[in-house]
């Protein structure tokens, strides 16, 4: 194992995207934003995941051309102008322009261009280093979810919009100026980005892409609904952060496991494992889960096994 001088600030971006889920029950909740619907809320959360990854072949050529810290650094300016433009936000189409357009874009900016880093600094247990790295999603998230509802009850969700814009500023402009590409090499010797259509021909390559779509989109349903879930079968706001703040320390464990398990029987087997499983507790505990204890067991093992894509992607 080589020593790794990398820090990871692409992750700052999930923690945020995290506390929507708590936004999104204070929207219901609330009619602070005009002609919104509860489906037009939970789509502006799914629209910046979306447009994360659309936008990705673009990115590349950002990457390639002006290097790792101009790209996330476009990344930063990009979330704080969305989380500013967000808390002003009074009509539904400005929060899809802010929440989701514009923060997607500096959520692809910011993880798109670290994604490769973590494995070149790892010779072994690869796996285990992107789950222990992973883990930080988990630890932010929960600290995020409680904290922004704390917020909110406090602030209302402009100031506390504003103050994650500061935060999320700071905290990932130094983690830019940190962040250190062992493989990077000098503009003058970047090779142009080249695409092998040849792949597309190979039915590898499309399980891959049909797994990840679907192991993304339920892992961003169970994250963005949960806590709206938990309103709706008659819990009130504190225990629904609480049920998200669960599911975070899920993946604190859980992400460091499934990588360990992932480098020790193979990352074919134990992905297999934990989508399998996975969908099983979809259908078996959070169909039935109509009390606040049978939730916190659903959001603990949720958090183990539904990020793994997560974490092996990025082995």
């Amino acid at each position: 194992m080589s020593q790794s001088n990398a820090v990871d600030g692409g992750y700052g971006w999930i923690i945020v995207l995290a506390s929507y889920g708590v936004f999104l029950e204070d929207f219901i909740s609330n009619s602070r934003i005009s002609g919104g619907t509860s489906l037009d809320f939970a789509l502006i959360g799914g629209l910046s995941a979306s447009q994360a990854l659309v936008i990705s072949p673009l990115i590349t050529m950002i990457h390639r051309r002006f290097g790792l810290k101009a790209t996330m650094a476009l990344g930063v300016l990009f979330e704080t102008t969305a989380l500013l433009g967000a808390s002003w936000s009074t009509r539904v189409w400005q929060l899809y322009l802010s929440q989701g357009v514009c923060f997607g874009w500096g959520l692809g900016l910011q993880y798109l261009s670290t994604t490769f880093i973590i494995p070149h600094w790892f010779s072994k247990k690869r796996s285990l280093a992107a789950g222990i790295t992973t883990a930080g999603t988990g630890t932010g998230g929960l600290i995020y979810s409680l904290a922004t509802h704390a917020m909110l009850d406090r602030f209302g969700s402009g100031w506390s919009y504003r103050i994650l814009a500061i935060i999320q500023f700071v905290v990932n402009t130094i983690c830019v100026l940190l962040l250190r590409d062992r493989m990077e090499k000098p503009r003058s010797e970047r090779k142009k980005a080249t695409f092998r259509l040849s792949l597309c021909k190979r039915y590898e390559t499309w399980l891959f892409i049909g797994w990840s779509f679907f192991s993304v989109m339920g892992f961003m349903v169970i994250w963005y609904s949960l806590a709206t879930y938990s309103r709706s079968i008659g819990l009130s706001a504190s225990q629904g952060s609480i049920v998200t703040a669960v599911m975070n320390v899920g993946q604190i464990l859980g992400r460091p496991a499934v990588g360990y398990f992932s480098d020790v029987v193979g990352r074919i087997n134990m992905t297999t494992f934990a989508t399998f499983t996975s969908g099983l507790l979809c259908l078996l505990l959070w169909v039935f889960a109509k009390t606040y204890s049978a939730l916190l067991c659903f959001a603990l093992f949720a958090g183990i096994l539904f990020g793994t894509f997560w974490t092996v992607s990025r082995s």
